[in-house]
């Protein structure tokens, strides 16, 4: 459905009755439900096929909004003043009055909170009232959604009736999702990476530490296999078999073979490569083919962020 007033009310009702609307962020779409609602998120886990320990973003329209859930130190405050709203997901400790259902932070004592930036979900949130937890609209795993067809390849039979509504914004804009800082600990930890750098943060907060396995399972995107097309994907491809796709970045011209070719961007720009990211996997993961071999990707800046989806995407299936 197209945004706009009538859709806005249409789509607050449907969350109001515990039902789930896809909405378009500036990162990706997500399948959004009411985060005080225990049975509309476990209607969100339900739909995705979501492991119950994995926690939900709860999208807000500020900081205001956020402070009635979570409690907001110093760094956050200036996180939130510098990025807000944008694609930046803060996990802060959890206000013992917050009307969240316990589900959102998958039994843990912190919530994952963020303000998007894009006017469609900005706008059904102040429509609705009420905080949204909003994880990627696709099945647990799968490739995030970028485009409003995509969510219908996941979700066909509307995630088992569960999902009402789909708000048509468009391709996203970034198209990879949010990067995750933790701030619940004497120094921030960067949960995943994502559009705004480590770097970026680090500028404003002082040093950022890099989460790894023993840090557990604290927000969306940190299970190891995650973001996985069907077929195989193997990384630092500097050959590429007949019966593989292949996923360029930068020129390609030097490198023979491949039954189906998609460049990531052929200028080797990262902004343009990472909203190429999903949409591109998703066009590769086809019938006939043996798996997708990726060229390499730099590590810096974005890069970061296209790397971490993509070594999940090649990781063992779990």
């Amino acid at each position: 459905m197209p945004p706009g007033p009538d859709a806005y009310a249409q789509a607050s009702e449907v969350l109001a009755a515990g039902g789930l609307v896809a909405m378009p962020t500036e990162t990706v779409y997500g399948l959004a439900g009411d985060a005080g609602n225990d049975a509309a998120v476990a209607a969100v886990f339900a739909a995705k096929g979501r492991p119950s320990f994995n926690p939900l973003i709860v999208h807000v329209a500020d900081e205001t909004a956020a402070a009635t859930l979570v409690h907001i130190d110093d760094r956050a405050a200036r996180a939130m003043e510098m990025w807000w709203p944008g694609p930046l997901t803060l996990v802060l400790p959890r206000r013992t009055d917050a009307a969240l259902s316990l589900l959102v932070s998958a039994g843990l004592d912190t919530v994952a909170v963020r303000s998007p930036a894009h006017p469609v979900a900005r706008a059904l949130i102040q429509a609705s009232g009420r905080p949204l937890a909003a994880p990627s609209a696709n099945v647990s795993g799968h490739v995030s959604p970028t485009t409003p067809m995509h969510v219908v390849e996941e979700f066909p039979e509307g995630g088992g009736a569960r999902l009402k509504l789909i708000l048509a914004g468009g391709r996203c804009s970034i198209g990879v999702e949010s990067t995750v800082l933790d701030l619940t600990g004497e120094r921030p930890l960067l949960l995943r990476p994502g559009s705004v750098t480590r770097e970026e943060l680090e500028n404003v907060l002082g040093p950022v530490d890099l989460a790894t396995a023993a840090d557990g399972v604290k927000a969306p995107g940190m299970m190891t296999s995650h973001y996985a097309p069907g077929l195989p994907v193997r990384l630092d491809a500097t050959t590429v078999r007949d019966d593989e796709a292949l996923l360029a970045f930068g020129p390609d011209q030097f490198l023979r073979g491949g039954a189906v070719r998609m460049n990531l961007s052929n200028n080797g720009d990262l902004t343009e490569a990472a909203s190429n990211l999903f949409a591109m996997l998703r066009a590769l993961d086809r019938p006939g083919l043996s798996g997708i071999a990726v060229m390499p990707v730099p590590d810096k800046g974005l890069g970061m962020a296209i790397n971490d989806r993509l070594r999940r995407a090649a990781a063992p299936r779990t």
